[in-house]
């Protein structure tokens, strides 16, 4: 493992430990050139479906794209990584069950704006206005209008 501050090739682990959703191990590392410390996760590869884009191009499933979507849809509101990371592991668990050799892209949209919609109603607005690719505020205000009667519905 490189070092990021030197690019020393060689580190010590100082402590390893399980992470909180127990899916990875948590290692703290030190630099034996510089003495830089800085944390790795091991994390079993997992098979996971290849992802179908709305274009029809397929790449492998992204954890960190998916990561980065709902933490920019969350910036600034009370949702923590913990969730997140522990949202993102299930989805993969559950893809990864699933046996599927391709999901659709817009199947795991829907599943991120249902958990949104779930947290935190302002991070579902941010996330769905990006994901559905509004074209206008009459777009944006249909769907928090969408949003709002179906909170009314559960009243």
């Amino acid at each position: 493992m490189k070092c990021p501050a030197c690019q020393h090739p060689e580190t010590k682990v100082v402590d390893s430990r399980v992470s909180k959703d127990g899916a990875a191990i948590r290692r703290r590392r030190e630099c034996l050139a510089c003495g830089f410390r800085f944390t790795t996760y091991e994390r079993v590869e997992m098979q996971l479906p290849m992802v179908v884009k709305r274009d029809g191009r397929r790449e492998p499933f992204s954890r960190e794209k998916v990561i980065e979507g709902i933490r920019k849809a969350c910036q600034k509101r009370p949702i923590s990584m913990d969730q997140i990371e522990a949202f993102v592991s299930e989805l993969e668990r559950e893809l990864m069950e699933s046996g599927e050799r391709e999901i659709p892209s817009t199947e795991i949209g829907e599943r991120v704006m249902a958990k949104l919609q779930e947290w935190d109603q302002v991070a579902y607005v941010r996330f769905a206005s990006v994901y559905r690719q509004f074209k206008d505020v009459k777009e944006f205000i249909a769907q928090v209008q969408e949003l709002l009667a179906s909170q009314e519905k559960k009243s």
